[in-house]
């Protein structure tokens, strides 16, 4: 496994993160039994980050979480965990749920601080409300004990970018946003560089666009950036390659993203996305695919609520 630090926290993280967001999903129809392998196996091959959130499988992903680690040294797992969404449509970024939400997480992760504790999707939250209450709650949580760092995460860049330049986080997680067809998270990096944030990139792979058994059919994801998607896969294919190997290694180039949030739903899951960490790269095929996605990189879908001068749209 390879490390890098992050950021200002100096944390020493795996370039590859465990995702929990599958783990007691029913939609996934993936067994508490396969999502503890699957967590231990992450550990196994040397991932040291994990994250998870309470809206992930309804806060069964902690509890499994809690559970697989139960063995392992605490100083060994770093634990990033979310607060302020609880469900699709459930929202609570007030200091009174937040800290709720943060002790009800220490319970079932089975411990008594957290890593990294990051509000969830701030793009679906009143922007006062995240600066004004949200956000200070969290770094009283730090002083307090109950977190080491805090962050945010959104898909918005430019709402991260407002984190950023108006109040003091140690961390934030875009997702969707550096993979084969968008990499727009390159514009964060000279404003995350030079504030000494930790840059946390999650789904490489497009959640599911960029994988043989394609995205679910809730993906916000307009029918233009489906096709285009699709037809890296099927590139891939051709060449006798799968698209999943080549969007792993193509988020793994960019050594200036310290880790990388996988989801997966499984033990030999995991055990692929580190195999293919390790395998060289056929930079000729990876340029033809990414040169198929690449007009996706203007695009995106609308995501939280709409502001004025967001760059996200609803990809049509």
């Amino acid at each position: 496994m390879q490390y890098s630090i992050l950021g200002k926290t100096g944390l020493r993280v795996s370039r590859l993160a465990f995702g929990c967001s599958s783990l007691g999903d029913p939609r996934k129809q993936v067994s508490d039994e396969e999502s503890l392998r699957a967590v231990k196996a992450a550990i196994d091959g040397g991932i040291n980050l994990i994250d998870v959130s309470p809206y992930y499988g309804a806060t069964r992903a902690e509890q499994i979480v809690g559970q697989a680690i139960g063995d392992t040294p605490r100083d060994q797992v770093i634990l990033a965990t979310k607060a302020g969404r609880n469900g699709e449509h459930d929202f609570d970024f007030s200091a009174v749920g937040l800290r709720r939400s943060v002790e009800q997480s220490l319970k079932r992760l089975g411990t008594d601080y957290i890593d990294i504790l990051q509000l969830h999707d701030i793009e679906y939250a009143d922007r006062d409300l995240i600066f004004k209450e949200s956000l200070p709650t969290l770094q009283k949580l730090k002083v307090e004990g109950k977190t080491r760092f805090v962050g945010v995460t959104a898909y918005p860049i430019e709402t991260l970018v407002a984190v950023i330049e108006s109040t003091q986080v140690d961390t934030v997680l875009s997702y969707c946003r550096y993979c084969l067809n968008d990499t727009a998270l390159e514009t964060l990096r000279p404003v995350a560089e030079q504030a000494g944030i930790g840059l946390i990139n999650a789904s490489p792979l497009a959640m599911g666009l960029l994988s043989e058994q394609g995205p679910f059919p809730w993906h916000p994801a307009s029918a233009k950036i489906r096709e285009t998607c699709q037809a890296a896969v099927a590139y891939a294919q051709q060449h006798g390659e799968r698209i999943e190997k080549l969007a792993i290694q193509f988020v793994l180039q960019a050594d200036w993203v310290p880790t990388t949030v996988v989801g997966a739903a499984n033990a030999d899951q995991v055990r692929q996305s580190i195999t293919w960490m390790n395998e060289s790269i056929d930079r000729a095929l990876l340029d033809e695919v990414h040169q198929i996605v690449i007009p996706n990189d203007s695009r995106a879908w609308h995501c939280g609520k709409q502001e004025k001068g967001s760059e996200t749209s609803s990809g049509s």
